[in-house]
Parts: C-alpha cells; sequence; structure tokens
C-alpha cells in the first residue's frame, strides 16, 4: 500500500515509517498540516494516517477539506483525543477508522488491513478473480486449490492491479504505488515483476498494452 503519514511527532513517524516499511508499505510522511493536505491533494494513495492535533491545520481541517474536494482516500485518525464526543466528530468529519493514543502497532496495522480489504473486496477476506482465490488476511494466494508463492512486491502489484481493475495502469502509477518512484525502477524491474506475476497466475489474467501499461478485467 502507499500511505500518507501527517504526525507532527518525530518519534511517532519513525517508529511507524520503519514498521510500515518492514510491512511492505511505501511511506510519504509529512509533519505540518498544510503540507499533509498538499501532498494528499496532488498525489495518490491507499491510505492516510492523519493526527488530530498538527501544526498550521488540523486534522478535522484537513479531512473536512479532502472531502470538500471529493478526494475518497481512505482516512485513519491517529490522535491522544480519545473522547467519544472525538471519535464521533472524526467519523462524522469523513474518517474510515480512529485509533487513541497510545495504541499497539499490532492493532494499527490490524486495522489498516481492514480499511484495505474495504477498498478491495466490500470488505471481505476473500477476493476471487476467475480461478484465483486470495485471502487477503493471511496474504494467500490459490489458483485451483494449489498455493502459488508470491513475492512482496509481486503480490502487492497483484493487489494494486485488482483495486484498479477494469482500467489500464501505466509503468508510472505502479512505480509511484510500488517502489516510491526510487532511482532503480529507471530499470527493467517493473517489466521482470509483470513477466513473473503473470507467469505464476497465468499469462490470460493480465493483459498488456506495449508500452502503456496493464490491467485485470474482472
Amino acid at each position: 500500500m502507499k500511505i500518507l503519514l501527517i504526525e507532527d511527532d518525530t518519534n511517532i513517524v519513525s517508529f511507524l515509517q520503519r514498521g510500515l516499511i518492514e510491512e511492505g508499505h511505501s511511506i510519504d510522511t509529512s509533519f505540518d498540516g498544510e503540507e499533509g493536505e498538499y501532498l494528499a491533494s496532488i498525489n495518490s494513495y491507499d491510505l492516510i494516517i492523519l493526527d488530530w492535533m498538527l501544526p498550521n491545520k488540523n486534522g478535522i481541517e484537513i479531512l473536512n477539506s479532502l472531502r470538500e474536494k471529493d478526494i475518497s482516500t481512505s482516512v485513519l485518525m491517529l490522535t491522544a483525543k480519545g473522547e467519544i464526543d472525538d471519535k464521533v466528530l472524526g467519523l462524522n468529519s469523513g474518517a474510515d477508522d480512529y485509533l487513541s493514543k497510545p495504541f499497539s502497532f499490532k492493532e494499527l496495522t490490524a486495522r489498516i488491513d481492514a480499511i484495505y480489504r474495504r477498498s478491495l473486496s466490500d470488505g471481505k477476506n476473500i477476493i476471487i478473480v476467475k480461478d484465483l482465490n486470495i485471502d487477503i488476511n493471511k496474504r494467500v494466494v490459490k489458483k485451483e486449490d494449489n498455493e502459488i508463492l508470491l513475492s512482496s512486491k509481486e503480490y502487492e502489484l497483484l493487489l494494486f492491479l485488482i483495486k484498479n481493475k477494469n482500467s489500464m495502469v501505466s509503468n508510472g502509477m505502479i512505480e509511484e504505488q510500488l517502489w516510491n518512484n526510487e532511482e532503480f525502477t529507471n530499470s527493467n524491474v517493473i517489466q521482470v515483476t509483470i513477466y513473473n506475476l503473470r507467469k505464476k497466475i497465468g499469462k490470460d489474467l493480465i493483459t498488456s498494452f506495449r508500452g502503456l501499461g496493464y490491467k485485470i478485467e474482472i
């Protein structure tokens, strides 16, 4: 997943950034409310982790502004405000979930996974694409009851294509999503990852548009 973390506590940012990268996510960070809103407005993210109390613009103001702009990116509010009325305000402002500080990293990742499941498959744990069966909870992919071993990048690419099902995704979109525009993607790493994924799940599942991009039709 490509995640934007808007949080002004440097210790929390360092802790979450390290842990989420280890989980295979791509992370952008901002310590400032106005900058965070700008990043959320110009980039495509799977999830925004948004602190309530921020310099220059608070989380609720950011959330209201994003929703007014019809930016529907999922938002997990992460804040020290734990009163019921605060939670209700956050959810009514357009947040998808709410986690009070202090929190466990295990619970945070569980909530992130739950939000992503809802965006992919209406909250279901299992995604079925033709003869593929994908268990999002277990990160297990099966084809005709046989488990397919995918690398982390292959798995994330498969989910990204499914999330954008029936629409072509370009090399640039894949680069930004999975590698966060790292310099080494100037090589053929994307094409190699696509090749290996198609080889494992079946070439007929991913349509290739030479020089343009790729698509899964469901």
